[in-house]
């Protein structure tokens, strides 16, 4: 499988819009920093607020492209996509910054075309699905893995308030849990009704 971008790629930020309102943008502000100073060692903030201008009726994807500037705004009429089967597929993909380039996620996706999403394994224990965190619930509280491929910003929320813990989770653990939520900046927080996770791929 071809590498994840270079250090020149293109970063991402996909931030929810709906009814002129911008959501949790510290959040998104404070990835972006964090980005930028990973792989340009900057130190000056680009400021997102002042690049978008949000559409005043509906619900929109605005996707910020960007790299030692913002190069890119969109405003993308959202519809969710629906969720209801994910199979888990191992793989060492390293996806630690939310490049513009998805190439390697979706080659995976296309290999598994029988389920909606893939649940990616790495290193022997569960991450994320292709466009989402996840979470599962015990019957007392809502875990998501310790490790994910990438911190979203709706779980690192959630973390903040003492909603999400988050533990190391193997395929072998997912009979211990009665519940099953998928999260990321669109969708916000989605307990998926009779999710279907298939794991039994060796």
């Amino acid at each position: 499988m071809s590498p994840l971008p270079s250090n020149t790629a293109l970063l991402l930020e996909s931030i929810k819009i709906e009814d002129g309102v911008i959501s949790n943008l510290s959040y998104h502000q404070k990835r972006c920093d964090k980005s930028r100073k990973a792989l340009y060692n900057s130190s000056e903030s680009l400021i997102l607020k002042e690049h978008i201008k949000p559409p005043q009726k509906g619900l929109y994807r605005c996707r910020i492209l960007y790299n030692t500037e913002v190069q890119k705004v969109e405003y993308l009429p959202y519809k969710a996509k629906e969720i209801q089967t994910l199979k888990v597929i191992p793989s060492n993909l390293d996806y630690a910054l939310k490049y513009a380039n998805r190439d390697a996620l979706n080659t995976l996706l296309a290999a598994l075309p029988e389920a909606d999403d893939i649940l990616i394994e790495k290193e022997g224990y569960l991450t994320d699905t292709s466009i989402a965190n996840i979470a599962f619930y015990d019957g007392e509280q809502w875990f998501t893995p310790e490790k994910p491929l990438l911190e979203g910003t709706m779980r690192q929320k959630l973390l903040d308030q003492g909603f999400l813990q988050t533990r190391n989770i193997k395929k072998e653990d997912l009979p211990l849990y009665t519940q099953v939520a998928l999260m990321n900046a669109m969708i916000g927080f989605k307990i998926v009704k009779d999710i279907k996770i298939i794991y039994n791929y060796n």
